[in-house]
């Protein structure tokens, strides 16, 4: 790590390839692990329910599988399976079935290298950048399926939590105390939103699984980061989706997922969050 830190001509072209190949698996994760959860999700209610087992097989796993066109099924040769070129020299299509490839597999495969190439630039090429890196891939992941699915696994948020205060045992970002009332700040501070539109609107005004993700990011930023965050997840929030709802032409009572906006917001406040918090106060 120090070598990489001495000569950075070295280090980010690598960390450019390592998080191409991140971006690759990450798209795995946004597609699978949804899918995953939904076939047991099933399997469970029914052998609550007491019903019969239907044959069902399960969908593709997140590691074993190989990728393969979800049309025709190809399985993609390794030259297929290059992030960013394939997608490129495909022109977009299977090769097997000439079907579109969706765009979203170069996309999160340049974001996920731009974001850690940030994350060495702040950090280094240490522990500290390489737990920034795990953080980005979390957002990144989380963000991608709840645009997708309006889910949040917990599979997903809870593991980020519990790296966040493991992280902070060594004070790597911010000390144990500030991580753990973070986290238990971060979760009480959405679900008292969501309890009292409630009691109101006899409505529920989001999902758990974005309590869940702020306590996972207090975690990682502390108590002082979860008010920039949560107002800036607020802003973010009210232009793109105002701007989704109207090119959509849907009304304002549609619901959109909020977890990728606390995700661009989190993400911010672990990178330049005292730099906001000072400018906020000077304002003041």
């Amino acid at each position: 790590m120090a070598f990489l830190d001495q000569n950075p001509e070295i280090g980010y072209p690598v960390a450019a390839g390592l998080g191409l190949l991140i971006g690759s698996f990450l798209n795995v994760v946004i597609l699978r692990l949804p899918r995953r959860l939904e076939w047991q999700w099933k399997r469970d209610s029914l052998e609550m329910l007491g019903e019969p087992e239907i044959y069902d097989p399960p969908p593709p796993g997140v590691v074993v599988e190989r990728s393969h066109c979800p049309h025709c099924k190809h399985q993609l040769a390794w030259w297929e399976n290059i992030p960013v070129l394939s997608w490129l020299a495909l022109r977009g299509r299977c090769r097997s079935c000439k079907a579109p490839i969706s765009i979203q597999y170069p996309l999160v495969e340049l974001l996920t290298m731009l974001l850690v190439l940030c994350c060495v630039w702040r950090f280094g090429f240490g522990w500290q950048g390489f737990g920034a890196i795990v953080f980005t891939c979390f957002l990144i992941a989380l963000s991608g399926i709840d645009l997708r699915t309006q889910l949040l696994p917990d599979q997903l948020t809870l593991p980020l939590m519990w790296l966040g205060l493991v992280a902070s045992i060594d004070a790597l970002y911010i000390p144990a105390k500030h991580a753990l009332v973070g986290a238990i700040i971060g979760y009480l501070s959405l679900w008292s939103v969501w309890w009292l539109f409630k009691q109101l609107t006899g409505k529920e005004g989001m999902g758990h699984g974005d309590f869940k993700l702020l306590a996972a990011l207090g975690a990682w930023i502390g108590l002082k980061g979860i008010l920039p965050t949560i107002l800036l997840s607020s802003l973010v929030g009210a232009i793109i989706g105002s701007v989704w709802l109207t090119a959509r032409g849907r009304d304002h009572a549609t619901p959109i997922p909020f977890g990728p906006y606390l995700a661009i917001a989190g993400w911010i406040t672990f990178f330049w969050g005292d730099t906001l918090v000072g400018w906020y106060l000077r304002l003041l």
